[in-house]
């Protein structure tokens, strides 16, 4: 019964993704041939060209993995995360207080802060930052 079921998935699985793949490429199509020609005078296209629009677009926009999150989606990059966590590691509890507060001044105004993109100042300048206040 195994063997039955294991051999089952081998026809299955590539008949539901050919599936599934037409018929995003026929919504596509009816999308693209219901709009764009009246909006911004495109030629309509055929089915295997929406076909290769939507594989195109998958490829350079991503297949939506970790639920769609991209770069600014809960920490960051990994290597982002991982440079702030030991950072993070080596501050007292009121360089961390200091820190978050920062953060929250930033996110108060909006993603980019007051003036000037928060990414701008490096790590080490809020260090020493911190430390020249802590001589005061």
């Amino acid at each position: 019964m195994k063997k039955l079921l294991f051999k089952g998935r081998f026809i299955f699985i590539p008949i539901a993704v050919a599936a599934f793949l037409s018929l995003i490429s026929f919504v596509v199509m009816q999308l693209w041939n219901n709009l764009l020609p009246a909006i911004l005078h495109a030629s309509t296209i055929t089915f295997w060209q929406a076909m290769g629009i939507f594989i195109l677009c998958k490829i350079l926009f991503g297949f939506g993995h970790k639920g769609g999150r991209g770069w600014g989606g809960r920490g960051g990059a990994p290597w982002m995360r991982a440079k702030m966590e030991e950072r993070f590691k080596t501050m007292t509890p009121e360089q961390k207080e200091k820190f978050k507060q920062k953060m929250r001044d930033r996110a108060d105004c909006g993603p980019w802060g007051r003036h000037e993109h928060p990414f701008n100042r490096d790590w080490d300048q809020f260090e020493a930052e911190s430390a020249k206040k802590e001589q005061e």
